[in-house]
């Protein structure tokens, strides 16, 4: 049964909007230690008390997944601050380095002809998760 500081395995589906977004099914399941907050928290919490074997359906509101989208996370940068600015395209990722050397992902949301704005909310930031989950190993 998992509880805190069990070791896991479990196969999942993620669905938004009735939208698969990804699974582990097919492949190798993920593996994670309960309690560790090493996965989001509204998954987690629903998780505890599954045995080997058991299959749920998980819904996760935006506040125990990657919180709402916040307005104050879009931020308008030089064209001149991005490598290869010619090969920005509106709606690809990009990744950076902040000042004190963390990695950070953003998505392009405006071009012009100098700026770009990019968006450093999670892509699934505001969205609800539906997870299919079966634990496959607990220990």
């Amino acid at each position: 049964m998992i509880q805190n500081g069990s070791k896991v395995q479990i196969h999942y589906t993620l669905t938004v909007d009735g939208e698969e977004v990804e699974s582990s099914r097919g492949g190798e399941p993920l593996s994670y230690v309960h309690g560790k907050g090493q996965i989001i928290p509204g998954l987690e919490e629903e998780l505890a008390g599954l045995g080997p074997g058991e299959k749920k359906k998980i819904r996760v509101t935006p506040e125990k997944a990657y919180g709402e989208h916040d307005p104050n996370a879009l931020q308008e940068v030089p064209k001149t601050a991005l490598p290869e600015p010619e090969q920005i395209e509106l709606g690809m990722t990009v990744s950076g380095r902040t000042k004190d050397g963390r990695t950070l992902q953003a998505r392009v949301t405006g071009i012009a002809d100098d700026k770009i704005i990019l968006d450093l909310n999670h892509p699934l930031a505001g969205k609800t998760l539906d997870f299919q989950v079966e634990a496959v190993a607990v220990s």
